[in-house]
């Protein structure tokens, strides 16, 4: 038996591609990750990255290759995906964990979990947001992804019942094997088979969080419009970024939602660029 959700059409969105759990580029000399030692004057920041729902850190593999040639440490951290009270918390405790400055960038609902957990954290310099939700205080992401039409995701996405730990029955939401063309119409279709065979689900309960707090309102912050999304709507992405007066917004015309994957070149750059402002 189905449980289907409860939000409306447009109220299912997620993000980006592949595999299954966290990731860290080798560090290369000079910066820093998880070590708890303190970085020299003018090190570079490390980076930060997080995924969204449909997806785990493999998803960021070519922009990590990039920003790894170019000196850059860089840490994927594994999101919960169980909405806003779980995934800002431990986000946050990544980032508590991260010695010196850090740029910290996300990728659609992964935007939501970054504009909260960067809340409060002086270490972090500087916001990038991939294709992401931007909410302002008391904003849910279903009312987000309903301001603009043009997301064709909730259709071919399958609910399926949980269990969770106080017993009650939650819903998560897989990318079904029909979910290209509305996901990430500009990968190859062996790429897309792999992301959505080996895909983690998000608790549709996301979608009903307020956000607590919004970093972005004290961190500068850059943004990437994937032209031909059609999970968030680009309508949507421009509205929440010109909102938010990032520093910079980069669009790619021809960019499904998956950007980090299409263009991992152009999503890193937009990542240096930040980088550098922190600097």
């Amino acid at each position: 038996m189905s449980v289907r959700p409860t939000f409306t059409r447009r109220g299912v969105i997620a993000t980006g591609a592949a595999a299954a759990a966290s990731a860290a580029f080798p560090t290369p000399a000079g910066a820093t990750a998880a070590t708890g030692t303190r970085p020299a004057r003018g090190v570079k920041p490390t980076i930060v990255l997080v995924h969204g729902g449909y997806a785990d850190s493999s998803c960021w593999n070519g922009v990590i290759r990039e920003l790894g040639s170019k000196g850059y440490t860089t840490i994927a951290g594994s999101n919960p995906l169980r909405g806003i009270p779980t995934d800002a918390p431990y986000i946050g405790s990544l980032l508590d964990s991260v010695s010196g400055p850090v740029v910290l960038v996300a990728h659609s609902m992964g935007g939501t979990v970054i504009t909260n957990a960067a809340a409060g954290k002086a270490n972090v310099k500087a916001l990038v947001y991939i294709a992401a939700f931007v909410p302002d205080v008391g904003e849910t992401q279903g009312e987000l992804i309903d301001k603009f039409p043009g997301s064709e995701v909730l259709p071919v996405s399958v609910p399926v019942p949980y269990t969770k730990p106080d017993g009650t029955t939650g819903t998560d939401l897989y990318l079904s094997e029909d979910g290209q063309a509305a996901f990430a119409a500009d990968v190859s279709t062996a790429t897309f088979r792999l992301l959505q065979a080996t895909q983690r689900p998000f608790d549709a309960d996301s979608f009903t969080y307020p956000t607590r707090a919004a970093a972005w309102r004290t961190i500068p912050s850059w943004g990437l419009v994937a032209g031909r999304d059609k999970a968030i709507p680009p309508a949507a992405e421009r509205w929440m970024y010109s909102r938010a007066k990032f520093r910079k917004v980069v669009e790619v015309p021809t960019s499904s939602h998956v950007a980090m994957i299409s263009h991992p070149k152009i999503t890193a750059q937009l990542i240096e660029d930040a980088a550098r402002a922190t600097r």
